[in-house]
């Protein structure tokens, strides 16, 4: 397994990619680089090398040997092409139990631990972002990325402004070292594109009442209606990681899609990045129903002005289907409450800074609010009933 960090054209130093001004920045000398400096001033620097390709101005990589994140039980390496033993057989995802994969840092050779899904990380004792490029490789490279727009600053301002609105949290929800744990992560998802043929055929009712004298009466009109169009879906997104709280992951969609990049592996270093363990097959029945009923009920909307509708026929064929593996920034803030071990979640949209969140409750304040009101009211009550 490779284990990559970028470094400065110019002195060596550690680069990671700024959200601020879209650019690699050295931590060192502060130099700033765009992707195509890097790839002219260093060829390689902003893409995953071979091991020992490395020319001392680019990406430094070294091979890590400890462990090449294999399944925990089937004894052969998915990245060599070996299959799981423990895979199901309905949707080829592992049903081992999860285990820690080990990696050796190139810039001071720490052991780095993590799960099998995480492709980017940071070296927990020379603070070196690093990234698993053994992990991106083959189907597993992405095809796109939306790189952060939001820095940690900007995530921080936005939490905070948050929570200012919300009451009864509890302090250590908020406190100094929690915070701390704000954590830019990219996450994986699936992007489905199609063109959509489709046809209606319908009844369509007018009526008409109006009174004369004492009689009422109503005239009921029926025309046959008939509309057919194309339509062009792009970017139907489904969050392609199993172990993420998917109302959350899913709750600061939708992403500007617009903004979406080739990708390269560079976008990664600063941040955390996880790899999918979802298929785009376990959600096509699910996508494919929800742009056929779109666009069946697009063409009803547009088939005129009737007091009721009867559809008789409806089609919608699906062609040029296309899906994309893309990686998406998001802010994620984590806390477990020691009392109910539940665990609570703050996201934040690294792009446009939508927000969604689960809060915990601090029941000793909310005890106190309801003491602090009560017991004022009790008293009242007891005076008033003694002089009644």
């Amino acid at each position: 397994m490779t284990v990559i960090t970028y470094k400065c054209p110019n002195c060596g130093g550690d680069l990671r990619f700024h959200p601020d001004s879209q650019k690699y920045r050295c931590e060192y000398c502060l130099s700033e680089f765009d992707q195509q400096q890097l790839e002219e001033l260093a060829p390689g620097a902003a893409e995953a090398k071979e091991p020992g390709a490395n020319d001392g101005r680019g990406a430094e990589t070294k091979e890590s040997g400890v462990d090449d994140g294999r399944c925990a039980e089937s004894g052969q390496s998915e990245a060599t092409g070996g299959k799981c033993a423990a895979r199901e057989a309905d949707d080829g995802r592992c049903s081992a139990p999860e285990a820690a994969v080990l990696y050796n840092c190139p810039n001071c050779g720490a052991e780095i631990v993590t799960d099998e899904t995480t492709t980017a990380t940071f070296c927990y004792y020379c603070h070196n972002p690093v990234v698993l490029e053994g992990k991106m490789r083959g189907e597993y490279h992405p095809d796109a990325v939306i790189p952060f727009a939001i820095d940690r600053k900007k995530a921080l301002e936005i939490f905070e402004q948050w929570i200012s609105r919300k009451k009864y949290i509890p302090k250590a929800f908020y406190s100094r070292d929690q915070i701390e744990k704000l954590s830019g992560v990219y996450f994986p998802y699936w992007l489905y594109s199609c063109q959509v043929d489709g046809k209606l055929d319908a009844k369509g009712v007018r009526r008409k009442t109006w009174v004369t004298g004492n009689i009422q009466y109503t005239q009921t009109q029926e025309f046959d209606v008939v509309r057919e169009g194309e339509m062009q879906v792009d970017h139907v997104t489904r969050n392609a990681l199993s172990k993420v709280n998917r109302k959350l992951v899913e709750g600061v969609l939708p992403f500007e899609m617009e903004k979406l990049q080739p990708f390269h592996m560079g976008y990664l270093s600063g941040f955390v990045a996880e790899k999918r363990d979802m298929e785009e097959e376990q959600f096509q029945n699910e996508v494919h129903e929800e742009i056929r009923d779109y666009a069946v009920n697009a063409l009803r909307s547009a088939a005129g002005a009737y007091d009721s509708i009867q559809v008789q026929q409806s089609s919608a064929d699906l062609k040029d289907e296309r899906w994309e593996y893309a990686l998406m920034p998001v802010w994620t803030l984590t806390y477990k409450d020691p009392k109910s071990d539940k665990m609570y979640y703050f996201v934040c949209n690294g792009q446009t800074g939508k927000v969604c969140g689960e809060l915990p409750v601090d029941t000793g304040r909310l005890m106190r609010l309801f003491l602090s009101m009560f017991v004022p009211v009790f008293v009242v009550l007891l005076v008033v009933g003694y002089w009644i």
